[in-house]
């Protein structure tokens, strides 16, 4: 692989620093309407992620993410945002995340927020002026507006469709009453595209990582990262690199605001959702002076193959090398099927474009069997590594959510043949809910014995299991700061050791169908599965020291 664009030292900031804590560090995400409901209202909230930080800490994470918690109509599920500076009413006040923030950092645990730079939500006060202003206007400059095309102006002006189905553009009606101008929505129609061309968006956002930077955070994931600059002729796309991503422009931007974060002297971080399947480009984002590291989709979606693996391992840390940056691994998140189902799958792989399959067959324990796996070779792997809320309990996708009680945009936007994303942001079983109480998405009643409560008390259970690992993780430094070797194995076996001061940590995954006979060690760590008679079976994964 050719390495990327030069950098000088001069731009090579603190996030070149091999001691970072962000380089090794393991991240729970948080979804905020679903983790926990601290007022009885059914839906999750800041005093209920407050009242589980003991949980968290417990867990053994060293960073939370918490998805959007701001002022929000929750047309994407608060990815609509219409206050930046702000928390929902739903979920507290601007207090109380300043509270969480200095109550997380009391109990070990840094935050990180999300930030939605791309679009906002129509009810934001730029979009309502601009709507105001009518075309040509300074307010309409801050967002993709055009004429339509065809003889009235009654067609878009361009093919570009939304990533939750339809068109990418919606008409407004002018003032007058007329029909007017067309507004970019690469998502859903609530959510109009910001145009990056406009300085003052550039001013805007910047001034809103101070905000939240002042108030102590440590870091911010990017959603759609790769999304933010069009090619300005805004022209149809029928194949080839497309015109709304990935643009060279994108990169001017991350630098600005890298030199924001290098202000700030507690090392804050930036995580970019970058869907870039470019090699050489993805690996853009993250030189020095930019982000400090992107989420690893290929691996998320690559099946449950020893050979799949180790390939998509391998480019990751390739990929990664020439800019010094540090690989993330992650399973799930509040966008995907939960990976428990996906692994349960004949076809455990999840589409490269993204789409969701349903209604599949899948065989929950051998999901769950794998999925530990999956979780000890994730934990084994250098870098950063991500647990998304339930992960730790084994929780599996919840498919059969009645219509009228779904809420992703993507099951209205696609008539109902895609099922949308509701099925991973159920909101946890934690066992010590009211008798009557109701959430937003319903909860699946077998959820029951998956509960918090319940597996507290089992140091067998997918909980133990996890904290088990992620305080063997936090306690190894080979497992942290080693160097990656792989190591001879068997077809279906993939196996690696990280060495550190002498101190060296094996990684054996059993992807074969027949049990592995373990090779000469000093003793087992864990293992994902009985590990018994020196032989480790099939969808199983250990550490041996």
């Amino acid at each position: 692989m050719a390495t990327p664009e030069a950098f000088t030292t001069a731009t090579a900031s603190r996030s070149a620093s091999p001691s970072a804590w962000w380089r090794s560090a393991a991240i729970y995400q948080i979804y905020p309407r679903s983790f926990a409901d601290g007022d009885g209202d059914g839906i999750g909230d800041l005093a209920g992620i407050r009242a589980r930080l003991p949980y968290l800490r417990r867990l053994g994470v060293d960073a939370v993410w918490i998805s959007p918690w701001y002022p929000s109509p929750m047309a994407d599920g608060g990815y609509d945002i219409a206050d930046y500076r702000d928390i929902d009413p739903v979920f507290g006040t601007l207090a109380e995340a300043e509270a969480l923030v200095s109550e997380a950092h009391d109990a070990g645990i840094r935050v990180i927020v999300d930030i939605v730079p791309n679009h906002c939500s129509d009810q934001h006060p730029w979009f309502r002026a601009a709507l105001e202003a009518g075309p040509g206007s300074p307010e309409r400059a801050r967002f993709w507006f055009r004429p339509g095309r065809g003889e009235h102006g009654e067609l878009p002006p361009n093919n570009w469709q939304s990533v939750f189905g339809g068109a990418g553009w919606r008409r407004v009606t002018e003032a007058d009453g007329a029909p007017g101008e067309w507004y970019l929505h690469r998502f859903a129609p609530e959510q109009p595209d910001f145009n990056w061309e406009n300085p003052e968006v550039h001013a805007e956002f910047e001034s809103i990582l101070r905000f939240w930077l002042d108030r102590g955070v440590d870091g911010f994931r990017i959603d759609v990262a790769d999304n933010l600059v069009k090619d300005p002729a805004l022209p149809d796309h029928e194949s080839g690199p497309t015109p709304w991503a990935d643009q060279d422009g994108v990169h001017e931007i991350y630098r600005a605001w890298h030199k924001v974060l290098d202000a700030y002297d507690h090392d804050p971080v930036f995580v970019g959702e970058v869907w870039t399947s470019d090699p050489e480009r993805f690996a853009r984002y993250l030189r020095p002076d930019e982000l400090h590291t992107a989420f690893n989709f290929p691996f998320l979606q690559s099946p449950w193959d020893a050979t799949a693996l180790r390939t998509v391992i391998d480019s990751t840390l390739a990929e990664h090398a020439p800019v010094g940056a540090t690989a993330t691994w992650v399973l799930s998140n509040h966008d995907t099927t939960r990976h428990v189902t996906r692994y349960g799958r004949a076809d455990t792989s999840y589409a490269l474009d993204g789409r969701r399959v349903h209604g599949v067959t899948a065989d929950l324990g051998l999901g769950r069997r794998r999925a530990a796996a999956a979780a000890l070779l994730t934990m084994a792997l250098p870098g950063c590594v991500y647990v998304y809320q339930g992960d730790e309990l084994g929780l599996d996708e919840v498919e059969d959510i009645a219509p009228e009680l779904r809420q992703d945009p993507t099951f209205f936007q696609t008539g109902g043949e895609d099922l949308g994303r509701d099925g991973c942001r159920v909101p946890l079983p934690w066992g010590d809910e009211a008798p009557d109480a109701r959430s937003w998405l319903p909860r699946p009643a077998a959820w029951d014995a998956l509960s918090v409560r319940e597996q507290s008390a089992d140091p067998d259970s997918m909980l133990g299991f996890y904290r088990r690992a992620l305080a063997l993780r936090s306690a190894r430094t080979a497992l942290r700061e080693g160097e990656f070797a792989w190591l001879s194995a068997p077809a279906g076996v993939l196996s690696f050791a990280r060495t550190a001061a002498g101190s060296s940590v094996r990684c054996l995954v059993n992807l074969s169908g027949t049990p592995l006979v373990l090779p000469d060690h000093t003793e087992v760590l864990i293992a994902s599965g009985p590990a018994e008679n020196g032989t480790l079976p099939p969808d199983t994964a250990v550490w041996l020291r």
